[in-house]
């Protein structure tokens, strides 16, 4: 199964991290969206959409990009992202608005992974930060974890 992973990571690296798990797992291509030609997201069999949430949604240049995109019919997709703050139902959920997105182009979304991450943007900065040291080793199993339940959702992931 051919993969490629789409990213923003903007402060710490956070979401680079993260995605560099999954791309491990998967055996995917990583590029920012500055670094794809839209008419290439056809080849690939799964897509993952990830950055750090900015005041409470995925990076502007991910959703930005995702509103170019033409309609993808029942291309297989995951979103992921790092927070300094953790997702709660009802209250901020930073995932809807790529999801919506998403949706919209015609993603069948088969999985949403998330973890903290550490965070200095806006109000945090004044603090020196929230969830120092994340994401860690663990997050970073996870994230491989939920990597290899998609493979085995999907199929056999990686580059062909």
């Amino acid at each position: 199964m051919k993969t490629l992973i789409i990213y923003i990571s903007m402060h710490h690296g956070n979401t680079e991290k993260i995605a560099r798990a999954m791309a491990e797992v998967l055996n995917a291509k990583l590029l920012k969206p500055s670094e794809i030609d839209v008419d290439e997201l056809s080849q690939y069999d799964l897509i993952g959409f990830g950055s750090g949430i900015y005041y409470g949604r995925h990076h502007k240049s991910l959703l930005n990009f995702i509103d170019k995109l033409p309609s993808l019919e029942g291309k297989k997709a995951f979103i992921f992202f790092t927070s300094g703050t953790r997702k709660l139902p009802l209250i901020n959920e930073c995932d809807k608005q790529l999801k919506e997105k998403l949706l919209e182009k015609g993603f069948n979304i088969i999985g949403i992974f998330s973890c903290r991450g550490f965070d200095t943007y806006g109000p945090f900065k004044y603090i020196g930060g929230t969830s120092k040291g994340r994401p860690n080793e663990k997050d970073l199993e996870q994230a491989k974890s939920f990597a290899k339940h998609l493979q085995e959702t999907t199929g056999k992931g990686g580059q062909e």
